[in-house]
């Protein structure tokens, strides 16, 4: 499950492994690879290693076009097991670089991105080190979901998702690594469909590691771009952060559940005011202070005016779907 990466003698031309779990990714991955075939650092010293949970779509098909053109750069690997923690695991034993890079088919990353990675790497004492996403989508309403995502009040302190300063953190999206960290820390955990790169992370700090965020290192991360599409990774991200919570205490910082709690003052308070009348002002004015910010920083998001009702919506839609989700994990696990 988090065994380690097997000692290997890496072969001496290749410095970098680039690791990508993909699955039905078609409307993505060529642009991905695009912005790699971009990379300011020597192709002949890396390898991408592409690991496929079994796509229904023309994702394998695109990535075996680009594999054709670049036989000795593009690799690419099948796993049956489809999820995220399993995909790393098979691209990390089959790596040959120094440095393990992991990164993310819904994502285009600035010319350096690598080069960057392995910068920070080199004269830090960090064993992951990652950097700024830029929230991006398409379409109307996919842009307002990224407005949404690109905002406190919205995603809370994730610093990487918005514009946070260069420094040691908690956690850094996707992650740029020394080989020696999965010898030394294990591989991903294969129990977690989802917040994997936060247990890793945890860990590593867990044993005396540290993670760094380097505001420099950027890279465009392309969102859900429709309200029923971010509604269920909400659902799914909030049921996550609960079963995380149990397999792995410690993975998970309070921030995860503040939409689990607003959900349950949402459903508790209205039976206290019943109870006591006193709780009645109480729960007034956390509605009140909700629809405040919200409305402030519907505002301050937009770019443009008409933006501003549907980011009045999304807001709560988000919050309420990612506490229903923690519900349904704890229900479940009940």
């Amino acid at each position: 499950m988090m065994d380690s990466v097997e000692s290997k003698t890496v072969n001496g031309n290749i410095v970098v492994s680039v690791v990508m779990p993909v699955y039905n990714e078609e409307k993505y991955i060529e642009n991905c690879i695009l912005s790699l075939l971009k990379q300011n650092y020597p192709k002949e010293q890396m390898e991408w290693i592409f690991v496929d949970g079994c796509s229904s779509d023309r994702t394998k098909e695109i990535v075996e076009s680009f594999m054709n053109k670049f036989p000795g750069l593009i690799k690419l690997y099948s796993n049956v097991n489809k999820t995220v923690p399993y995909a790393m695991n098979i691209g990390i034993k089959a790596s040959l670089g120094k440095y393990i890079i992991r990164l993310d088919a819904h994502s285009e990353y600035i010319d350096d991105y690598i080069s960057k990675c392995v910068y920070y790497l080199d004269t830090t004492d960090a064993d992951n080190v990652g950097g700024l996403a830029e929230t991006k989508s398409k379409g109307f309403v996919g842009n307002a979901i990224a407005f949404m995502l690109s905002s406190k009040f919205g995603v809370g302190n994730s610093q990487f998702r918005t514009n946070g300063q260069s420094g040691y953190v908690d956690t850094v999206p996707f992650g740029a690594f020394r080989r020696e960290v999965f010898e030394k820390y294990g591989l991903y955990d294969e129990r977690l469909t989802r917040n994997q790169d936060n247990e890793m992370n945890y860990r590593i700090r867990k044993n005396g590691g540290k993670i760094y965020m380097a505001e420099d290192i950027r890279f465009a991360y392309y969102c859900r771009d429709s309200i029923k599409g971010i509604a269920n990774m909400a659902i799914k991200n909030g049921k996550w952060n609960v079963i995380t919570m149990r397999l792995c205490p410690g993975a998970m910082t309070i921030r995860h559940f503040i939409p689990f709690v607003f959900l349950l003052s949402l459903i508790i308070m209205p039976i206290l005011t019943v109870l006591v009348p006193g709780f009645g002002l109480l729960f007034l004015g956390e509605i009140g202070l909700y629809l405040l910010l919200n409305l402030i920083f519907s505002v301050k998001v937009a770019t443009e005016k008409k933006y501003i009702p549907l980011l009045l919506i999304l807001f709560p839609i988000f919050h309420l779907s990612y506490g229903f989700g923690s519900l349904v994990g704890l229900i479940k696990r009940a």
